[in-house]
């Protein structure tokens, strides 16, 4: 026969671990509860996003770009294509 004091530590342990899974399960309840109402409902159809820019405002830019680097770098490769690089 098990000891008073060892029957004693099992029922404790077994109230705790039974306590200790309430709790946890709990906690995770409300923290699904709380995700769920948090997060957009689906939508079959969603919107398209709209450039930020326009075709036309983007190959403006980058013929700027272009333009710009042709011009910092041009004596750069121009020194270098004499030098036989």
């Amino acid at each position: 026969m098990i000891s008073v004091l060892a029957q004693e530590r099992l029922l404790g342990a077994a109230l705790g671990s039974i306590l200790t899974g309430i709790v946890v399960f709990e906690q995770r309840r409300s923290i699904y509860s709380l995700i769920s109402e948090n997060q957009p409902q689906y939508n079959p159809h969603p919107q398209m996003q709209e450039p930020i820019f326009g075709k036309k405002t983007r190959m403006e830019l980058a013929h700027l770009w272009n333009k710009t680097v042709d011009q910092t770098l041009g004596p750069v490769i121009t020194y270098l294509s004499s030098r036989g690089w």
